[in-house]
């Protein structure tokens, strides 16, 4: 039992020895097949700095979630984790009509929900096409998906009439008219128009497919259970502590040699908010890979080769990512409803210094609007950016009122400390802030779950936001600036469209962009669409981070990129790559 005996030695502490207690103690697990070129076995350790505030697709909004659960659930189609290209998932194949409208989607065979308490006798059933419709039904019917019904809305055939009919309390009887079931294997969408953008959308998380059992099942502890198809499962209730997922023995997929999937005996994930802690505990082996950095250790990445024994200590691969971070104006109240205010604190940041000197060049300067760079067709040059100018910010500071900061009413810019250099980055801000505008602002360092529970309320005045794109497409940035996607109630949360921006010529371009089915032509919406939002500026675009992966080098097929999309399906420990036996 090599692969026992690695992962153990890998891993000290207690929690090993209940691992290797649930993983058994011999090879052959049920479900499991004979090793395969030493393929099989091991505990993947990852740590989330994150908070996890869900573990249901229509409520997953985080990255640190869309990571995990992402193992667990699967669409009809997903991003192949190499190419970014959108690729069979649960749907083997699929075809369009040549009204570009009617996408068939045919379901892929053999593939079974995760064993669970929540099916008679524990055992998952069958994936059928009344579980595709309902899903997708969902995300239309007001409730704790609606979250997510900008993915649909005004894009497939009655999907906001639905929504519209459910507020009300009054559903339609005959569901979501495009949206329907041909055969148990068979599912038909209809668009309201050709939209080259379907698939990228059928493959965001909030697509992914779950049994009526999970919530029939668990109904107010929904978050504490996940039942899905993918190629692990969750391992009990998750409390809030650790979080442990073991392999499906009932997986569907195969490599490309016929292997079946996965490799790994498990994923085990803990939750230490200090990035710090988890880089020490990658260099003695006790996570696998880290997925961010802590902005003050970059040197250390200089010394992937231990010199006492010039073995390989890790290995770094990065790539741009479809990323964006910007502070948000409270555009409502003052000071920030003086666009001269905004516009003043954006000329008052110098960008490449946030880069060079806070962040180690791991991201790039936001030149243009918060649409990040890369992606294709998109004409960038038509969303001017906001140069580093601190003579204009001083002169349109002092036109609002406020000459040299005077009379400036008190203010915190709140930020949360748990990803890439939050903490540093908004130090060196309010640093430039206090230098050129002689505007002092107190720093407010929140948890994670407060910070957004705030933001998503309209509770802070000055705030930091990020946005990972979840499809490589520029529509995913500039839904956060959709006022359909904004709370109307300021009692509500609005996850989305935080800063409630309204803006009737955005959403004119934006409405029109979606219906647009010519890709150039559709890009060149959307960056109008930006460059209007960006001349009212709602949020300050700051910088564009990349994609960086560090693994122990035993670490196989684990892939970097732009999406960050972490697929742990076909990974596997290369032990020769290690001195531990």
């Amino acid at each position: 039992m090599p692969g026992y005996i690695w992962a153990a030695t890998m891993r000290a502490g207690p929690l090993v020895l209940s691992l290797l207690v649930l993983l058994g103690a011999c090879d052959d697990q049920p479900g499991r097949p004979a090793d395969a070129e030493g393929r099989y076995g091991g505990v993947f350790n990852l740590n989330e700095a994150g908070a996890i505030r869900s573990l249901f697709p229509h409520t997953l909004t985080l990255a640190s979630e869309v990571r995990i659960m992402g193992q667990v659930y699967e669409g009809l189609v997903s991003f192949d984790p190499a190419t970014m290209a959108t690729v069979p998932c649960l749907a083997e194949r699929w075809e369009v009509d040549a009204t570009h409208t009617r996408w068939t989607f045919h379901l892929r065979p053999g593939v079974r929900f995760h064993d669970d308490p929540a099916f008679p006798g524990g055992s998952g059933r069958a994936l059928t096409a009344d579980d595709v419709v309902r899903c997708l039904t969902a995300i239309c019917t007001q409730g704790a998906g609606d979250q997510m019904r900008w993915l649909l809305q005004d894009r497939v055939l009655g999907a906001t009439e639905h929504y519209a009919a459910t507020r009300n309390g009054e559903p339609l009887p005959q569901g979501v008219e495009g949206i329907r079931k041909v055969d148990d294997a068979t599912v038909l969408i209809t668009l309201t128009h050709p939209d080259p953008n379907i698939l990228r959308i059928i493959a965001h998380q909030g697509c992914w497919i779950w049994p009526q059992e999970l919530v029939t099942a668990y109904g107010a502890d929904i978050n504490a259970h996940a039942i899905g198809t993918g190629p692990f499962r969750l391992r009990g209730a998750h409390a809030g502590g650790t979080m442990v997922l073991e392999r499906s023995p009932h997986y569907w997929g195969k490599d490309a040699e016929g292997r079946i999937l996965p490799y790994l005996d498990a994923v085990r994930i803990t939750f230490d908010p200090d990035p710090n802690a988890e880089f020490d505990q990658f260099l003695k082996g006790r996570v696998s890979a880290l997925l961010a950095l802590p902005v003050d250790r970059l040197a250390a990445l200089k010394d992937s080769v231990d010199p006492a024994t010039g073995e390989q200590r890790f290995r770094m691969r990065s790539v741009p990512a479809f990323s964006s971070q910007f502070y948000c104006f409270d555009i409502h109240h003052p000071p920030f409803d003086d666009l001269r205010v905004r516009r003043a604190f954006a000329m008052a940041i110098d960008k490449q210094a946030l880069v060079d000197r806070v962040l180690g060049g791991l991201a790039t300067p936001a030149l243009h609007g918060i649409v990040a760079p890369g992606l294709e067709n998109y004409p960038y040059e038509l969303v001017p950016g906001v140069p580093f100018d601190p003579d204009s910010a001083r002169l349109l500071l002092a036109g609002a009122g406020y000459p040299e900061g005077q009379g400036f009413p008190a203010l915190r810019l709140q930020v949360n400390a748990d990803g890439f250099g939050y903490v540093r980055v908004a130090e060196a801000v309010l640093g430039m802030i206090e230098r050129e505008l002689k505007v002092p602002i107190t720093l407010s360092v929140l948890p994670a779950n407060r910070h957004l529970a705030l933001t998503e309320h309209l509770k802070a005045r000055f705030w930091r936001e990020g946005w990972s794109a979840d499809h490589p497409d520029p529509e995913n940035f500039l839904a956060l600036l959709y006022s359909r996607n904004a709370a109307q109630d300021t009692a509500l949360a609005s996850p989305l469209n935080t800063v409630r921006f309204h803006s009737v010529p955005f959403d004119v371009r934006f409405e029109r962009a979606v219906r647009e089915p010519d890709e150039r032509a559709r890009a060149r919406l959307l960056a109008e669409a930006e460059r209007t939002a960006m001349s009212e500026l709602p949020m300050m675009p700051l910088y564009h981070e990349r994609a960086v992966l560090l693994t122990l080098p035993q670490v196989m097929d684990l892939h970097v990129n732009p999406l960050e999309v972490l697929d742990l399906a076909a990974v596997w420990f290369d032990r020769s790559r290690t001195s531990v036996q």
